[in-house]
This record gives C-alpha cells, structure tokens and sequence, in this order.
C-alpha cells in the first residue's frame, strides 16, 4: 500500500483525548505562550487574581453561552480536572439524604460513573444497554431518585444520544464531555451538565459544569470549598487557583466555533465526517460495528475487524499514514476514530480511503 496523493501533510490523531487543535487556535495559544496581549507576560504567568485572566475567563463565558443559547439561570463553572472527578462530585453536590441517584449504562463510561457515585450514594441502574440507548419510556427510576444520569457519547463503544430526553419529576444530569458543541442541544432539558475540556474545548485540565441555580446549595456539610459547586459559583469558579492556560484554550476553540459557523455547522460537519467512516465499514465485510445503525456515534467511530489478527497491520499502516492513535479502548480493542471538532473533513476522507484499500487487499481473509 504506497502513498498516496490524499495523505495528510501534517499527522492527524485520532485519540479519544486530548485532541488535535485548529492550526489557527495552535498559532494563537503559541503567540499567548510568547506573551499575552501587550501585558508583557505569557498566558502562563497571568495570576487569577488579575484583571487580565478575569477578561479571559469571561470572554470564554460569554462564547460558550452564545453558542449553546444558556439561559441566565444556568451558572457555568471553569474547574480543574476531568470529567472523572465529577462523578462523585454530582452526587455530593445534588443528593439529600434519603435520595438516590438514577444511572442509564450506555457503555464503559456510563457504567463508571455509576460505580464511582456508589462511593457516597445509593445508586439504581435506570436501563442499561451498549449496543443501543435504551428508549426513555423503558427507563426505571424510582421516585425517591434526586436525578438520572446520561453519558451522552460513549467514547470506548461508539454510543451517542442524538436526542436527549424531557423526564418529568427528576433532573436530568448529562456528561456530555465527548459531545458538547458538536451540535446544538436543549439545555434546558438538563440541571446539570458537565465536560471536560480535551475533547472539543483544548487543552486536558479543564471542567466545564453548567448547572441551573435552583440546584446550587444542596452539596453536603463538610465538602471541601473547591468541590463545592455553590461556593464556586459565589467566587466565580476562583475558590481555589483555576486551570489558567486551559481556560484560554478553551476561549480560543470557543471563538474558532464562533466564526464557522457555531453550532449547527459543527453538527454538519460532524455528520459528513461520521458518515465517510460509516461508509466505509458497510462497504466492506472486513469491519464490524456492533452499534444499533440509529445510536452510532458521530464522534467515537468504533468498530472491529472480521479477523482480528488483522488490527495490527491496520494499526501499523495507518501510522504509516500519518493516521495515529486509531487503536480501540483498552476496555473495548478494535479501532476507534474520534472525530472532535477541530478534526477536518479531509481526515476523514483519508482514513475512509485507506480503510477501503485496506478491505480491498485483505478481502480473501474474512
């Protein structure tokens, strides 16, 4: 299998975190390295405290709340740390002592933050399925349930909501790390959502958590300040040090949405993207997805090959490619695609073609 003319000039990654950045967003964040602005300063020097980060966490805020419509009721908070971290934080922040939490296993990470809230609360599996989302009305949450649980895409099993449900009498409650600002969504839908930043927002560091205020002020006594959502609501997410460069990151990719087109061309591109990938896996019976056709992801391509001694050959010659990081989940194996915001539609006409070349050569060994 020779180069070929459509090969990426510059190696695209694949991984399910962090993510490639826009060149663009690149050049900006490498000036700001060099020096902020006329401050004199790096980006990496500004203190929290200061005039200047203020003005750069509340650019950020005001992009990511034109861009998702968030009403004023909703409070948004720039935390250190990953998504992981939140799954005990949601039931400490929203549960009152004798409410459970209700979960919707839809895949590797689902299940996890299901098994980290069975830390500190009682936790009831509402539906559980990764080969699909369970239809809503086949969902069983108990009265006593303070809010139920999604992880909107599955990144280790190619699971994606592609609508989010209206549930009456609890709080939906959404990780949307893989997922937010790939597409418009109904936030209102939601008490709370949250995200890390290494998928669509930059650089790894960073949790973005959208809460409704009418939530705020449940966490439990003796939480630690940082950890708790009300008191860093009151200190505009400042009760400790927040993720600086991270949060300047994130403005950047904010504004990068802003100016092609927000949130719906995103969703655009992230269809046209998946779409190629799907393409080539139907075209072929070398590669198997497993995902029901109207829950495949947009974003976490995931799928096997018929012979799995065959993973390694994909794996070393799309390296070779210049396609990195395409092997599965630990969790999973296979290959996975992960196609993030800043991923160009032309990378995943490459992959495309090479995973047709590759079926074309290796069609005698399924």
């Amino acid at each position: 299998m020779g180069p070929r003319s459509s090969e990426p000039a510059r190696p695209l990654s694949f991984a399910g975190g962090p993510s490639i950045l826009p060149p663009e967003v690149l050049a900006e964040v490498q000036q700001a390295v060099g020096e902020w602005g006329c401050s004199g300063h790096s980006v990496l020097e500004l203190p929290f405290t200061g005039h200047e980060y203020a003005a750069i966490q509340s650019e950020a805020e005001t992009d990511l709340r034109a861009l998702l419509g968030l009403p004023p009721q909703y409070c948004v908070l720039f935390l250190q740390g990953g998504a992981y971290a939140q799954f005990r934080l949601v039931p400490l922040n929203l549960l009152g002592p004798n409410e459970c939490a209700a979960y919707v296993e839809t895949g590797y990470w689902s299940e996890r933050a299901a098994s980290e809230a069975r830390s500190v609360c009682r936790v009831v599996v509402a539906a559980h399925d990764r080969n699909r989302v369970p239809p809503p009305a086949t969902w069983r949450i108990p009265e006593e349930a303070a809010y139920c649980h999604i992880t909107g895409n599955e990144t280790a099993d190619g699971v994606q909501f592609h609508h989010f449900p209206a549930l009456d009498h609890v709080e939906l409650v959404g990780d949307l790390t893989a997922d937010l600002l790939t597409g418009p969504v109904d936030i209102e839908r939601f008490g709370l959502i949250y995200a890390s930043a290494q998928k669509n927002l930059g650089a790894a560091g960073l949790t973005v958590v959208i809460v409704r205020d009418d939530l705020l002020d449940r966490a439990r006594p003796g939480i630690p300040g940082p950890l708790d959502y009300a008191r860093q609501v009151a200190s505009r997410s400042r009760v400790n040090t927040p993720p600086v460069f991270a949060v300047f990151v994130a403005g950047r990719m904010l504004k990068w949405l802003r100016r092609h087109g927000g949130l719906a061309q995103a969703a655009a591109r992230c269809q046209r993207r998946s779409e190629r990938l799907y393409a080539a896996i139907e075209a072929s019976d070398l590669y198997r997805c497993r995902v029901s056709r109207e829950d495949r992801s947009r974003i976490s391509v995931c799928f096997h090959l018929a012979d799995a001694s065959l993973e390694s050959d994909f794996l070393a010659e799309a390296e070779r490619r210049g396609l990195h990081h395409l092997k599965g989940h630990p969790a999973q194996g296979g290959i996975r695609a992960c196609l993030y915001n800043a991923m160009p539609e032309s990378g995943a006409a490459v992959l495309a073609e090479f995973m047709a070349e590759f079926a074309h050569i290796h069609r005698a060994c399924v």
